[in-house]
């Protein structure tokens, strides 16, 4: 994995190869190296073990979850905010499962540094709901389902909500 700032750079020299190719007369050459600075471009914004983690989560693969995001070293200088908050998030959604502390940690910091999409915003709100729920915090959770009730636009997340209501009904 490259810093976050080398990546650029790479992408800036890459382009400026490209653009010597163009006044070459190799305008093919410049156009597939300029793709090719597309790619540092992309991983700058989006990061590549970050990405590998989400498809392990994906397949509910937790250990090669972890195993990609340890091979972040540094999260705060590797990575940009947006990603930070995805770390975080990644983190936990997989500690949810065995430590609610850890995971409300976690996820509070991934909402306080934000994440790019309210789907997965709303998601980390209801799982800090779910924990506040266990936690006896009945406020706490009404208020975070409330919030995420107001992200989820596409109601992906309804019937958890509906779920939870229930639960929370019995507190």
């Amino acid at each position: 994995m490259f810093h976050k700032n080398i990546k650029l750079i790479l992408a800036g020299l890459i382009t400026v190869w490209a653009v010597y190719q163009f006044s070459q007369g190799n305008i093919m050459n410049g156009i597939s190296i300029l793709l090719l600075a597309g790619i540092f471009v992309l991983l700058y914004f989006k990061n590549e073990f970050i990405l590998l983690a989400f498809l392990q989560l994906r397949k509910q693969n937790f250990e090669g979850t972890k195993k990609w995001l340890n091979y972040i070293k540094n999260p705060e200088t590797a990575l940009t905010v947006k990603q930070q908050g995805y770390y975080n998030y990644l983190h936990g959604i997989m500690l949810s499962q065995t430590n609610m502390t850890q995971a409300e940690k976690f996820l509070r910091k991934a909402v306080k540094l934000g994440l790019s999409m309210d789907h997965d915003l709303a998601m980390a709100k209801l799982q800090l709901a779910g924990i506040a729920m266990t936690k006896r915090r009945k406020r706490e959770a009404t208020n975070l389902m409330a919030e995420a009730k107001k992200l989820d636009k596409h109601g992906m997340l309804k019937e958890q909500m509906t779920m939870m209501k229930q639960q929370m009904k019995k507190i």
